[in-house]
């Protein structure tokens, strides 16, 4: 790409966010308040230096998908202050002012925007209870998730007769009738996360629901013709996963944000057993009384007993597991550990799990393979615990799964290419490579329909090699009708499902034979292109903005980036877009040099991205917003003490005192987004704070340079594993990665030296204060 075509790209995404924040000057009239907190006269007699002072609002990017804790930081901050919000939203927030210098407040839930509008710009000033003059200003940009519907589950009633599709943004589940196609919508909690349905004991069904901002599950009777209301159980916060026992009446919630698995009673929500795993759990399947876990961040998998959550095997592939198609079959012996498992699938009949994910993790290499993305279905036993194969397709990602048992067939989703693959299940489970070779019978391309916009022009898909224009569809569950006859699979970009015949589907004959619409709406056109240019894959390289970020967020390690060539940990995309500059050393000094660059690369160039291309994706990822952090009271302000991962109790605000006190942590991480890259002046600092440089796997091939930037602390409670190196986080053994810790901010902390802080001067309390604090950031 030209520079002139690069400052014609950067423009245009300019012109589109500005019109799409539609920022509007704000200033507010002084008003009278009924009088608390602090005497009026240090608010009102004293001179404009004495007057409370905002200095900023954090974090900077927000949602209204749900309710939002904020952190205000100022001069002079007293008690009877509110936080005073522009046009379009023109509301006032009650603060909690815990010191002159901190105060917090909470964004409620609810705020309606225009539904085209991806995104507004606010502006947010202090105002006082007797009208007084406050000073400063900040800016909050608010993403309108709340009308971009993203559909990412679905399940099957057990009478086969209706699905049950999941939108978490919009706070939706659509129940959608097979044979009419009549859509109806289900009331739900905030932030439906995972579905589940089943038969109980009586033969009675239904559907269960959990939540990512709320903590309980929702139970739907299903025996009626629509589904009354639900009967509320308790759950934890921050489900991610749902697999139900009906026979028994258990329901088994995975959560991220203690990182467990619980069993709970479905008769009254009593919790049974709560296991700590590996971070980030989604995926779940049951296997006989074996319970398999998927983490996220670690690409491993973990199979606990069901009656009492006690740990019986860790699955991850080593160096020389067997890999089976696509270009890192021929680097098995450098496979250091695995990928996000993004979809299982249990067999008793067949003995066996189906996991979909990228496959094997592929370390240094003498030839210096980079992002050893081989997007496949991995064969597991869960008797031994043994990781059979990996079958790779070499392109695409693939997500939901489905299996027929009866006609040995399994069905895989492809996100990536807009494809379902027909697979012989037998096939790929054969102890003979050559069988599993021959696995993949069929693929089942899915036409995204006319009225759907392109990322680019018709003539530029299914040529050089290139995906086709079916990728606009993003595949992304599978439903097997119970005859086996009909697979429905939910296209997240389209908003739709497609029926699929599958009848012959053994002999390569499928028919796609309608398509019934889940969605209509057609708002915030651009952003969703930009979210089909996140996942897609249309170089058919396997490499995706989503292999590595998954949903955004982290995805593990990766060895990558050609120079310097090293193990990096893959950092999260939500909330980047305020603190360029990305990549070490710093290459990308924003999202759309960054949407061209790396679009670029991930396709080898074939072809580079399109100026509205690159509006587009940046556009899509600007719009990643860090999640509300769990450790808040319902005023925003941070709990009073704060019960750590590994059960040492600590006291955010001592650690605060700490942290900006005798720790100087402010001069590489100062509020609201605790990095230097938060502003213009300072960011682009790489800086040697003594952390190591790499973790130890053959340094003779990584490229040992020294220095990182400061990274935000925003939404660390959440993050995994730390440091650029992935040290914190991560060990190695036996020519391969294992987790070493669950909390890498303690091995942080405890590790830390003097140009890091110093915290291993700390007393063992004021370590835990600090932890404490970090976790409510």
């Amino acid at each position: 790409m030209t520079n002139a075509a690069r400052r014609w790209g950067l423009l245009a995404v300019g012109v589109v966010l500005w019109t799409a924040a539609g920022v509007v000057g704000y200033r507010l009239s002084t008003r009278d308040a009924s009088r608390s907190g602090t005497p009026e006269s240090q608010v009102t007699q004293a001179g404009p230096s004495a007057a409370p002072r905002l200095d900023s609002v954090g974090p900077r990017l927000t949602s209204n998908e749900t309710a939002q804790p904020l952190s205000i930081q100022g001069e002079r901050l007293v008690t009877g202050l509110r936080l005073s919000l522009g046009s379009p939203l023109s509301l006032e927030l009650a603060l909690t002012v815990v010191d002159s210098r901190h105060a917090f407040a909470r964004l409620p839930a609810g705020l309606v925007l225009p539904e085209d509008s991806p995104q507004v710009v606010v502006e947010a000033r202090l105002v006082s209870d007797r009208g007084a003059t406050c000073e400063g200003s900040a800016t909050l940009t608010l993403v309108n998730d709340a009308a971009f519907p993203d559909l990412t589950g679905m399940v099957a009633s057990p009478d086969g007769r209706r699905v049950f599709v999941l939108s978490p943004p919009t706070d939706t589940v659509y129940a959608v009738e097979l044979e009419s196609g009549r859509v109806e919508v289900l009331p739900v909690g905030d932030g439906p996360s995972a579905l589940a349905t089943w038969k109980d004991a009586r033969g009675q069904a239904f559907l269960g629901v959990v939540h990512r901002f709320l903590p309980e599950l929702w139970v739907y009777a299903l025996d009626a013709q629509v589904p009354g209301s639900p009967r509320i159980l308790p759950a934890p916060l921050g489900a991610s996963g749902l697999e139900v026992d009906g026979a028994r009446g258990v329901a088994f919630v995975a959560e991220q944000v203690r990182d467990t698995v619980r069993a709970l009673q479905l008769e009254d929500g009593h919790e049974r057993w709560s296991t700590p795993v590996d971070p980030n759990p989604r995926a779940l399947a049951r296997w006989k009384d074996v319970l398999a876990v998927g983490s996220l961040q670690t690409g491993q998998l973990e199979l606990l007993r069901q009656e009492t959550g006690a740990r019986v095997f860790t699955v991850v592939p080593g160096p020389g597991v067997p890999i089976v198609g696509g270009h890192t079959e021929r680097f098995r012996a450098q496979v250091m550990g695995g990928k996000a498992p993004r979809a299982l699938l249990a067999s008793e009949k067949l003995g066996r799990l189906f996991m979909a994910s990228l496959g094997p993790n592929v370390g240094p290499n003498p030839q210096r393979m980079e992002v050893s993305n081989n997007s496949g279905v991995a064969v597991v036993d869960p008797a031994s615990g043994d990781y059979v194969r990996h079958r790779g397709f070499g392109a695409g990602v693939t997500e939901g799964l489905a299996l027929d048992e009866a006609r040995g067939l399994l069905y895989a989703a492809d996100v990536g290419l807009g494809r379902v693959r027909v697979l012989d299940a037998r096939a790929l489970m054969s102890p003979d490579d050559a069988a599993a070779r021959g696995a993949v019978l069929h693929e089942v391309a899915l036409m995204p329909p006319d009225t759907m916009p392109r990322i680019r022009p018709p003539e530029d898909f299914s040529v050089k090699g290139r995906a086709g224009v079916e990728l606009h569809s993003g595949p992304r569950s599978l439903v097997l009708s119970q005859n086996g006859n009909t697979l429905y699979v939910l296209n997240r970009f389209t908003r739709d499902i497609a029926v699929v015949d599958v009848r012959e589907a053994r002999k390569g004959r499928t028919v796609v034979t309608r398509r019934m619409p889940v969605v209509s709406s057609r708002a915030q056109a651009k952003r969703r292109l930009g979210q089909v240019l996140y996942y897609a894959d249309l170089g058919r390289t396997g490499i995706t903005c989503d292999g590595c970020h998954i949903e955004g967020h982290t995805g593990g390690v990766f060895y990558e980036k050609t120079r310097p060539n090293r193990i990096y940990r893959s950092p999260t995309v939500l909330g980047s877009r305020d603190t360029p500059p990305f990549f070490t050393p710093a290459s990308q000094h924003d999202l759309a040099e960054t949407a061209s660059f790396v679009g670029g690369r991930n396709r080898f160039h074939n072809p580079n991205p399109s100026p509205s291309e690159i509006e587009a994706l940046s556009l899509y990822t600007s719009l990643m917003a860090t999640p509300p952090n769990p450790y808040r009271r319902p005023d925003g302000a941070p709990l009073e003490s704060v019960t750590l991962p590994d059960g040492r109790v600590g006291s955010p605000a001592r650690g605060r005192a700490l942290f900006e006190g005798r720790g100087g942590c402010l001069s590489c991480h100062p509020a609201p987004l605790y990095t230097l890259d938060q502003d213009a002046a300072t960011r682009g600092q790489y800086l040697d704070v003594g952390t190591p440089v790499a973790l130890p796997l053959r340094l003779e091939l990584q490229d040992l340079v020294v220095g990182a930037a400061p990274p935000s602390l925003v939404g660390t409670w959440d993050m995994w594993p730390l440091l650029t190196s992935a040290t914190a986080g991560y060990g190695v053994k036996d020519g391969r990665l294992v987790v070493e810790t669950r909390f890498p901010l303690r091995s942080v902390l405890e590790t830390a030296g003097p140009a890091h802080g110093d915290a291993r001067a700390f007393h063992p309390q004021e370590r835990d204060d600090v932890l404490a604090f970090l976790l409510t950031l």
